[in-house]
């Protein structure tokens, strides 16, 4: 990809209140579902993309986290944080920003938040893998975990899987009364529960997105029943996890990126060699997914770099031609590419 002159020295750049915007104008459910789309097309090219774990920097409060990929065309990595004691401070528990460039020449091509989009194409991965790994008659949704990540599970499992009916459990009732107060009017049928039992009885789908940073039990084996598929996406870092070993060990697994989910999802709690499936083969049709009626599959999502380039490949596509940016000139693009120096004397 050649850059026109004009493109050198500015970097397109979406800020918080332009994603905001961009979202409207294109409808949330709507862009969940595009986004799940576009996820799904990359997943379903996998073996074009370098992969690798997240690079990550741990302290005894959170972590901090790079992650890069690229298809040999577009360049794109994310800086992203976790930090659950965040909360307590009126903080954000994540916060992100990502880069797409451009392999040809290096260059970047865009600049953006990655707070908003990143629980975007989270909420969309979910869906992506009920759509693939669910009974097809599901209808019933089980949200545990009713924070900041909620409102975009319940949303694009919507948009994704046509799944209405919404049991909201969380330890805080607060968060509760405010994942459904956000999803009043969107086309829900919501029951609040008391607790975590009351919230799976009748569900289809598991969705379990706690923010608590510690080996969790939130569900345990007698609580899930044959049939039921699993979106364990909480347990997101090495010493944190959701679901009781029990569970992991009779459910049939599906996973990301095996080398990184293995160090932060729930199948830490296995043997290093206790099998998985890789989604993207589900995608391809190179595996099974789901085999019987009576199987519980769990989709053990951590989040990988792919599905953030999918997301940030969209947002620059979806971006030309609108309002919906700002032109930062980022780049240093001297009249002469070798004289750096002398541009800075000039500007003196």
């Amino acid at each position: 990809m050649s850059l026109k002159a004009s493109q050198r020295a500015m970097v397109p750049f979406v800020s918080v209140d332009n994603m905001m915007r961009l979202v409207h104008h294109i409808g949330i459910e709507a862009f969940l579902a595009d986004l799940a789309a576009e996820i799904e097309a990359d997943f379903a090219r996998w073996e074009l993309f370098d992969k690798t774990p997240r690079v990550g920097s741990h302290s005894d409060v959170g972590v901090i986290e790079l992650m890069p990929t690229s298809d040999g065309k577009f360049y794109g990595f994310k800086y992203v944080n976790g930090h659950p004691k965040n909360m307590k401070e009126g903080l954000q528990t994540v916060t992100a920003f990502g880069v797409l460039s451009d392999v040809y020449s290096g260059y970047p091509l865009l600049f953006s938040e990655m707070t908003i989009l990143t629980a975007l194409r989270t909420g969309a991965m979910s869906a992506v893998a009920t759509k693939h790994l669910a009974s097809p008659d599901a209808n019933t949704m089980a949200m545990i975990g009713n924070g900041a990540q909620s409102e975009f599970q319940c949303l694009a499992i919507k948009a994704v899987c046509g799944i209405e009916n919404i049991r909201l459990y969380d330890i805080d009732s607060a968060a509760t009364e405010k994942c459904m107060k956000n999803l009043a009017g969107l086309g829900f049928h919501i029951t609040p529960c008391s607790t975590p039992e009351e919230a799976i009885e009748g569900a289809d789908v598991i969705t379990v997105a706690t923010a608590d940073k510690d080996m969790q039990t939130i569900l345990t084996d007698n609580m899930v029943g044959a049939g039921v598929h699993i979106n364990a996406i909480g347990g997101d870092c090495p010493g944190k996890t959701e679901l009781h070993r029990d569970i992991v060990a009779r459910s049939s697994i599906f996973v990301e990126y095996p080398p990184q989910t293995r160090i932060e999802g729930e199948i830490q709690q296995m043997p290093e060699d206790h099998p998985v499936t890789e989604l993207w083969q589900v995608i391809t049709g190179a595996q099974t997914g789901r085999k019987s009626a009576s199987e519980v599959t769990l989709f053990d999502g951590v989040g990988f770099a792919i599905e953030d380039f999918s997301a940030l490949r969209y947002v620059h596509r979806k971006i030309q031609d609108t309002p919906y940016y700002l032109d930062l000139d980022l780049i240093a693009d001297p009249d002469d590419p070798r004289d750096l120096f002398g541009m800075i004397k000039r500007a003196g």
